[in-house]
């Protein structure tokens, strides 16, 4: 069965000008890749009465000016969309899953599986929020689903982290 022509085929991450990451979040940033490239959904709807191009697309990921930057291409490199997101409604949510993210690495290394459990499961709640935050913000953009949502905010936060914003 060929791919489906609304969904991401590559992914690029712009984290030049940011911290080497830890190895948790370098961890992070590979499983959600790598999960994102084998499995997603992302169209673009038509604006302005013209219909989008045809995917399958190739995402540019990056924080400029404190903006949230998606530079969306096909894959032949013709220029589908750009849109810049404010990063105001992901401050929160970021800083509130690194928070129990690092919960989370200690647990692993410290604490009984059912203590881990209940920090996990805070974790994946935060990070259920950040992915709807996500959605809304690219309402009439980008049409996303939940896991391409949850995977994206875990480049964000990735992206976030670093950037100081």
């Amino acid at each position: 069965m060929p791919p489906r022509p609304s969904r991401i085929c590559q992914i690029d991450l712009d984290d030049s000008g940011l911290p080497p990451p830890t190895p948790e979040i370098e961890q992070e940033r590979r499983v959600a890749m790598f999960d994102l490239i084998e499995e997603n959904a992302f169209d673009l709807p038509a604006r302005d009465g013209r219909a989008a191009p045809d995917g399958p697309y190739k995402l540019g990921l990056a924080i400029r000016d404190k903006r949230l930057v998606f530079d969306i291409t096909t894959e032949r490199a013709e220029k589908a969309a750009e849109f810049h997101l404010s990063l105001s409604p992901f401050r929160q949510v970021v800083k509130d899953y690194w928070a129990i993210c690092e919960s989370y690495y200690d647990a692993v290394k410290n604490l009984p599986p059912s203590q881990i459990e209940t920090i996990d499961m805070a974790r994946r709640g935060i990070h259920n929020e950040g992915a709807r935050v996500l959605q809304e913000r690219l309402d009439g953009k980008a049409v996303i689903d939940t896991d391409t949502a949850r995977r994206l905010f875990t480049l964000i936060c990735v992206l976030h982290f670093g950037s100081g914003a």
